[in-house]
């Protein structure tokens, strides 16, 4: 019989199938972070049981991880509970932990990737809604609870019932100043935020093909916005350059056979999808959101829909832009903004700094604008230096902080206060996310650049 992608991965990891009941899958890697593992390493101790295959799991602490003066005492007493927590529980479980201020630390969801410790083929899961990062690198990979954190760490294996499979294509060239963030925001607005409910999601089409791996990254990290339980890309050339010589990826004789059996992980020609889609890359310009969920979209050039232009009736489209303090109807170009984020697993890697650089080389930052520019991981942070762009970015008036997953989430130092208004290379943009009362918008890399020099929200078209 054909097979899909999905079919090929998961059939491949199937430890039994329960009658009536969900599949037994085993999982080849394992992320912790300091947020939903407390609860799952206690249940382990109250059991007395140790981690099934303790090399097969990694912990980091990422969210509450300050970006500033990281070498010293966490000052926020629950946060530095939670990171404490983390390494101690990693101690003493006898598990791989990148603790905060080192080398390998960072954002899991970029530390996975660029470290090799994510490949082609596997089955990957954490307590984090955006582990569907990883699934760019051809691995079904998606978040879960905490009682299925504990049930991994347990066994090395996951109670799931299978999703269906949707294939998004998308063909064409991207325009100029369209970036795959945008390319999400636009599948977001097109499905709505539950359009993939129910699906794991293979991207596909010429479009996509063409992404850098770094651009298949942010794409994949945004699938859950959809409702997909994830989304993933089929392996190629790009997946295979991308991992060479990384530090946890396969070397020698072990490369080659690898990418011998990472070379048939694709779907069969006459595969059956349970859902198809096609979309034009021609259509999609740089995008903005304007509500407060991440399918609320727009076009940047666009007036907001007079409208619902989705579920949640005309009393939940006024609830939002009442939030935001827009209007039915109106652009959004020209609005002053006050803060801008560079950032997350979804834009902090090298490939969205030199995109920001790009932009605000030769000018200089608006001076009512406070920016947070977070690497997603250490070696970001050097490859930026190694490159020359914190030279750009300091010039124009930019500082670099230090890794984390910052104002992507109020759960450490970085908040935007009430009322403030940012425009975030971030995943969501739901009410208090960056702080209660902070309104977000989200955008890429390029188009929160131009907002950074303009102060206002700017189509990044007018200054490439």
């Amino acid at each position: 019989m054909s097979s899909t992608l999905l079919d090929k991965i998961w059939d491949a990891h199937v430890v039994q199938n329960i009658p009536d009941g969900p599949t037994q899958l085993y999982i080849d890697r394992l992320y912790c972070h300091e947020v939903t593992s407390p609860q799952a390493f206690e249940g382990l101790r109250q059991r007395g049981l140790k981690c099934f295959r303790p090399e097969r799991i990694v912990c980091m602490p990422d969210h509450n991880t300050p970006t500033h003066d990281q070498d010293k005492t966490i000052e926020d007493p629950v946060s530095r509970k939670q990171v404490e927590t983390l390494e101690r529980n990693a101690k003493e479980f006898g598990l791989k932990h990148f603790g905060m201020y080192s080398k390998d630390n960072g954002i899991i969801h970029v530390v996975g990737p660029e470290k090799g410790l994510s490949l082609p083929g596997m089955t990957i899961v954490c307590g984090d809604s955006h582990t569907s990062t990883h699934g760019a690198l051809g691995a079904v990979a998606f978040g879960i609870g905490t009682s299925e954190v504990e049930m991994v760490m347990a066994s090395q294996c996951i109670l799931q019932q299978k999703p269906k499979s949707m294939r998004i294509t998308i063909n064409g060239r991207l325009g100029r100043g369209v970036t795959p963030k945008d390319v999400a925001l636009y599948l977001m607005a097109r499905l709505t935020t539950s359009g993939a409910t129910g699906y794991f999601v293979e991207y596909a089409g010429e479009t996509v093909r063409e992404m850098s791996m770094e651009g298949r990254l942010t794409l994949c990290n945004l699938s859950i916005e959809m409702g997909a339980r994830g989304g993933f890309i089929a392996p190629d050339v790009v997946t295979f350059d991308y991992l060479k010589g990384r530090e946890y990826a396969p070397k020698g004789e072990a490369w080659d056979k690898a990418v011998s059996y990472w070379r048939t992980l694709k779907s069969d020609d006459d595969a059956f999808f349970d859902k198809e889609l096609t979309f034009n890359a021609a259509d999609i310009e740089p995008r903005i959101t304007y509500g407060t969920n991440p399918g609320m979209g727009i076009g940047i050039t666009e007036s907001l829909p007079p409208a619902p232009s989705q579920g949640g009736g005309e009393l939940g489209y006024l609830k939002a832009l009442g939030y935001m303090q827009f209007l039915p109807g109106e652009k959004l170009l020209g609005k002053k903004v006050d803060y801008v984020f560079l950032g997350a697993c979804t834009n902090g890697r090298i490939e969205d700094f030199r995109a920001f650089a790009s932009i605000v080389k030769g000018r200089k930052k608006d001076d009512d604008i406070v920016a947070w520019l977070v690497p997603g991981s250490w070696a970001v942070l050097q490859q930026i230096q190694n490159e020359g762009l914190d030279a750009v970015l300091e010039a124009a008036g930019f500082e670099i902080r230090q890794p984390g997953c910052s104002a992507c989430l109020a759960m450490n130092d970085d908040k935007v206060p009430a009322g403030k208004l940012c425009l975030a290379t971030s995943n969501r943009n739901f009410e208090g996310r960056q702080g209660p009362g902070a309104r977000t918008i989200l955008c890429s890399p390029l188009t929160a650049a131009a907002a950074a020099v303009t102060g206002v929200i700017t189509d990044p078209r007018e200054l490439l």
